[in-house]
């Protein structure tokens, strides 16, 4: 799952996005609102906005007040250091799913996320259900009928979004954003080399390749 991160505190951005990377997450990092601003305009793929209110350019409450006339119900965090109940009722109020007072445990902040995604994907639990397969984002578990699959790190992303997405097709374009962000460059056989070796360890008749739409799972 892809989040963008908007903090203008050095240090505390630095330890958000390496955490939440560590955490299993593409992060894309920005220090200002405007910024930020700019990044929801011109990117569809993120999941989720960690939102510190205090920042130069435009204020984290006006961002939120933007996304929600813009973009819907994107999950939003908010981040601040204003610990008083009339703050964060103003949060709350300016459309924020949840609210974290700094200084925070990185792993609440973790765990915090994880519902708010099972919010927007309409789940209750942790669990991923796709016919005999199942996922658990958290704990990085996968199991096809009742048996651990033993994935690598990129095929358990792989294998996430396209349950988290089924029954749509993710193409190309949407895969590298979803799982690169900007962190550069991506060679164009990548995604066709992990695809290749999910596959031999769902079953070849699993994903579904439409030209022109891209990949899902395959219904029965």
């Amino acid at each position: 799952m892809r989040i963008l991160l908007v903090e203008d505190d050095q240090l505390l951005g630095e330890g958000i996005q390496d955490g939440l990377i560590d955490a299993g997450f593409v992060v894309d990092w920005l220090q200002d609102g405007e910024a930020g601003r700019s990044a929801l305009q011109t990117e569809q793929s993120f999941d989720l906005v960690v939102l510190d209110i205090a920042m130069p350019r435009l204020s984290g409450l006006d961002l939120l007040a933007w996304i929600r006339r813009h973009l819907g119900d994107l999950p939003v965090l908010l981040l601040t250091a204003r610990d008083s109940i009339e703050d964060r009722i103003k949060g709350l109020d300016a459309g924020a799913d949840d609210y974290l007072i700094k200084p925070f445990a990185l792993g609440e902040l973790v765990a915090r996320i994880h519902a708010l995604l099972r919010r927007a994907q309409g789940r209750s639990e942790n669990n991923l259900i796709w016919q005999h397969i199942r996922l658990n984002p958290i704990h990085k578990t996968a199991s096809k009928n009742g048996e651990a699959l033993d994935l690598t790190a990129m095929e358990f992303k792989l294998l996430h979004l396209l349950m988290a997405t089924s029954p749509h097709y993710l193409s190309r374009s949407q895969f590298d954003e979803k799982l690169y962000g900007w962190q550069g460059e991506v060679e164009s056989n990548t995604l066709d080399v992990h695809l290749s070796h999910l596959r031999k360890k769902l079953g070849n008749d699993v994903i579904r390749n439409v030209r022109n739409l891209g990949w899902r799972l395959e219904a029965d």
